[in-house]
């Protein structure tokens, strides 16, 4: 494999987030990479992917500069750029909980349990284990016996566990995300709401599956990862698929976006499925005027219109 992903962030000062952004992108363009990289005053988020001679230039550049000699790259190996273009964005925050009160990592988070740590924990009928990731990377792969909070985006989890904080209260908990930088923050969240036993899977759930001491084990399905991939395994032991087809309930893994554009909500299905319904998640949305399917598909009007008819509620 010709190419390589890397995933990483680090908490750190940066005092001018719009200027550090455009210079940190001119030179990501100089080495020819690819992917979304988030600025903030409390420091840096990105994913990567290009060739290996350039991702070990970028690494051997981030760890030269004082406030990043610390990063922890997760690297993936790749067959093609997992990105068709280079973003460096200045933000408020790097995840966006929204608190009245901002969390500094920094100061104040849970517990870090490296791979193996983390799988005892799993094991133990008396962890609750919390998983930080919206709900469609939930059902796509999980970590076996792992809560699923009923939230479509990170930002609504504070509000969700207050709303459950009884069954929660009393508990160990234990958390994770992809890479971990929800869970600096979430899990220090939690402390400050009164959790008193709260700990994170440092590196998050890349790290885990890449770890000689449990090469994935626990984790069912793939890991839903944010660029041109889609999805990654994980489990090198004993996979079982989780993901389950949006309109028939079948095992699956493949990840699409609903083709009408106000909707875009991202639903599992298969490709006959995905014909059928025009790419979309329900018939309001295979209707939908610019149904991206359809224009791209070059669907006649006459060939719309029949196709409706043979999916339209009963």
């Amino acid at each position: 494999m010709n190419y390589r992903v890397l995933l990483y962030y680090q908490y750190t000062p940066i005092a001018d987030p719009v200027q550090f952004a455009k210079e940190h992108l001119a030179f990501c363009r100089e080495l020819d990479l690819k992917g979304r990289i988030l600025v903030a005053e409390e420091g840096i988020n990105g994913t990567l992917s290009g060739t290996k001679e350039a991702t070990d230039r970028y690494m051997a550049h981030m760890q030269q500069d004082e406030r990043f000699k610390d990063i922890f790259f997760k690297i993936d190996e790749s067959e093609e750029q997992a990105f068709k273009k280079m973003f460096v964005r200045p933000r408020k925050e790097l995840v966006a909980l929204n608190l009245e009160e901002d969390i500094d990592p920094k100061e104040l988070t849970g517990n870090y349990l490296e791979p193996k740590e983390f799988k005892e924990a799993l094991l133990d009928e008396n962890t609750v284990v919390i998983d930080a990731r919206n709900d469609y990377e939930y059902d796509l792969g999980h970590f076996r016996g792992a809560v699923r909070p009923a939230i479509r985006s990170f930002r609504e989890l504070p509000e969700w566990i207050r709303a459950n904080k009884e069954q929660f209260m009393d508990k160990r908990i234990v958390t994770y995300c992809t890479g971990g930088i929800r869970c600096e923050k979430f899990s220090g969240w939690m402390l400050r709401e009164g959790f008193e036993d709260v700990a994170q899977l440092h590196g998050g759930i890349a790290n885990y599956g890449k770890d000689p001491a449990t090469k994935g084990e626990l984790w069912d399905g793939k890991m839903y990862v944010f660029d041109e991939r889609i999805s990654v395994e994980i489990n090198q032991v004993d996979k079982q698929i989780v993901g389950k087809e949006w309109f028939d309930g079948t095992p699956c893994e493949r990840y699409i976006n609903c083709s009408n554009p106000e909707c875009n909500r991202q639903i599992l299905v298969s490709e006959e499925n995905e014909a059928r319904y025009l790419g979309a998640c329900t018939y309001e949305c295979a209707s939908h005027e610019r149904n991206r399917y359809i224009i791209d598909h070059g669907i006649s009007a006459t060939e719309k219109q029949q196709r409706l008819a043979q999916i339209a509620p009963r």
